[in-house]
């Protein structure tokens, strides 16, 4: 293991000190491969100087690296044992000039409003169960993001990064290319994680885009993507029948935003539904 990132050794011990065992409610796997943590540090394109937010930091795998890249690191942190040892973990590994870019919020990620110090990028290994939700929090609530890599069951990213027409193109890929642009960034093997998750892996990356609209505008497009596929294999003139009054007003106002009235939901690209939220009563 390099010197200051954390190797299973570290990882397990620290688990042990602060008597943490992993939980599938939280979605806890731990990082303790360090050259997945500089892989994923690399594809964030992490600069020295910027300010990161980290979500699920953990035991510090993650942190460690973002530090070692001599960024400033702003960590939310759920677990209260976990936020109290991590500026000890770092200077232990990193030293005190690095504990000191460090900030730790001990707080639920969704019920964070404002964060200090700016944030320009996202950089996280966010648990399964709640990396959706936490993506579009954090896009909504912090505007000066302007990038994000996350790493997310794979199952999960390929959805926000699927595009109109794909299998698993759903709801919230439509949400999340409201803010801009996502691709996927490689896989990454289950071995480097503690304890081994029974997914797999995958990096997705985010750059923001231009405004889309208002929040205003938001909302409602928001409210039209979640009724187009609550069930997707309805015609979108039968699934928006519920927000326009009826199904003929419903074909109105797709017809009127350039969208077939027989289309469905995975048809429409993000501009589609904008479009379709601009006609709403």
């Amino acid at each position: 293991m390099a010197a200051g990132l954390l190797g299973p050794a570290e990882v397990r011990d620290l688990a042990e000190l602060l008597d943490v065992t992993p939980t599938k409610k939280l979605g806890q796997n731990f990082v303790h491969d360090a050259n997945t943590v500089r892989r994923i540090v690399r594809v964030g394109e992490v600069a020295a100087g910027e300010t990161v937010v980290e979500v699920g930091p953990g035991l510090g795998s993650l942190t460690l690296g973002l530090l070692e890249a001599e960024a400033s690191v702003v960590a939310v942190e759920i677990d209260g044992r976990l936020a109290a040892q991590l500026p000890a973990t770092v200077t232990t590994q990193l030293g005190a000039d690095a504990a000191a870019r460090l900030t730790v919020i001990h707080q639920d990620a969704l019920t964070v409003e404002t964060l200090p110090g700016e944030p320009s990028r996202l950089v996280a290994n966010l648990p399964y169960n709640v990396s959706v939700p936490v993506l579009l929090h954090f896009l909504e609530k912090v505007p000066s993001l302007r990038s994000a890599v996350v790493m997310v069951q794979a199952e999960v990213g390929e959805r926000i990064a699927a595009g109109p027409g794909s299998k698993v193109y759903g709801a919230p890929s439509v949400k999340a290319a409201w803010y801009g642009r996502w691709r996927t960034a490689g896989q990454v093997s289950r071995q480097v994680f503690w304890p081994v998750p029974n997914v797999d892996s995958i990096l997705v990356a985010f750059e923001k885009g231009e405004p889309l609209g208002d929040e205003a505008l938001r909302r409602r497009m928001f409210t039209v993507v979640d009724a187009a596929f609550q069930q997707r294999r309805k015609m979108l003139r039968q699934s928006l029948s519920g927000l326009f009054g009826g199904s003929a007003e419903a074909s109105a106002a797709l017809e009127a935003a350039g969208a077939a009235p027989t289309a469905r939901g995975e048809e429409l690209d993000v501009h589609a539904f904008i479009r379709v939220a601009r006609q709403l009563p």
